[in-house]
């Protein structure tokens, strides 16, 4: 792929919950012959401490990565979207916000693709003070049970939500349904599969970088077998849903997933309400292809290719 044949990314994360955020970064940057990867941007959830903690994990990751000298990393929002107002200088999460702006009205035929694995507060309240870049901006949220109520990103601002539900910016769901097979719930990996394949994988960096358990690493395939071996699991076999990095994988290659346009519902109470008259169209994501998406995401740690943002 050509260099301006590849698609320009920011990525939106709360990089300190469970541990998908960090596999996704690492497997977003490590396939740099596909994304121009203009940015890192961090949100605050309720799991994983405030805005320093995620910022500090998101941190570790791009060092192991050997991408912290080429990949710009900016502080989000702590609060929700309607905590927030952008009207006067220094609000809560104003870096990350500005700078999406600034990319997303970059001249460049490409579009901006934000995909966010978080809440959407940066996205939304970058929207709202320049709702001239929702043309600009494709947005890939990782979030939703969609048509079921709940999920953890969608919990932690369902105003952010709504704000972007009602813009008229491209948006698609890639569903998380957790128990079931339609959802990125079904792309697991067990710890013993990591701890076979991971070792030693990535870039072997010259400072070590201390992981968020402790010990120091110097490439971000041993640091994903120490997250591995500080989480919980479920399922049988156990194992965990890497749900954020699904989403960078659909973006890379759209037939890993089945992908279809339904009219833009509406969230009330945190219970979908379809509205099937709306002429606005959104994306739902779904049926994700498990093996194929491990494979590459295994293919892409043993043969990285180093991204960057031009």
């Amino acid at each position: 792929m050509s260099q301006s044949e590849k698609i320009r990314v920011i990525f939106d994360t709360d990089a300190n919950n469970e541990l998908d955020d960090q596999h996704a970064l690492a497997y977003l940057l490590f396939n740099g012959d596909v994304f121009a990867v203009e940015g890192v941007t961090v949100n605050a959830t309720r799991s994983g401490g405030p805005i320093e903690e995620q910022y500090k994990e998101a941190s570790r990751v791009l060092r192991l990565c050997d991408a912290e000298e080429r990949i710009t990393l900016l502080k989000g929002a702590n609060g929700t979207f309607d905590e927030i107002g952008v009207d006067s200088s220094g609000f809560d999460g104003e870096e990350a916000v500005n700078f999406i702006i600034r990319k997303a009205r970059k001249p460049d035929e490409r579009p901006l693709t934000v995909i966010a694995v978080g809440k959407l507060t940066n996205v939304a309240l970058a929207v709202k003070k320049d709702p001239a870049i929702a043309s600009a901006i494709r947005i890939v949220w990782l979030g939703s049970n969609y048509p079921e109520p709940g999920e953890y990103n969608q919990e932690n601002d369902t105003s952010a939500l709504n704000y972007l539900l009602k813009s008229p910016c491209p948006f698609e769901m890639v569903t998380v349904r957790y128990g079931t097979d339609s959802g990125t719930d079904a792309v697991r990996a067990t710890k013993d599969e990591i701890s076979r394949k991971m070792p030693g994988m990535g870039p072997r960096v010259e400072a070590p970088v201390e992981g968020r358990h402790g010990p120091a690493f110097q490439n971000f395939g041993d640091y994903s077998v120490n997250l591995f071996e500080h989480i919980d699991y479920h399922g049988d076999p156990p194992s965990r849903a890497l749900f954020d990095m699904a989403a960078v994988a659909i973006v890379k290659n759209p037939s890993w997933a089945r992908r279809s346009e339904v009219a833009c519902p509406v969230l009330i109470d945190n219970q979908w309400r379809d509205i099937p008259d709306n002429s606005r169209k959104i994306t739902i994501w779904e049926n994700f292809d498990s093996k194929r998406i491990m494979d590459d995401f295994y293919e892409s740690m043993e043969h990285f290719v180093l991204a960057d943002s031009i």
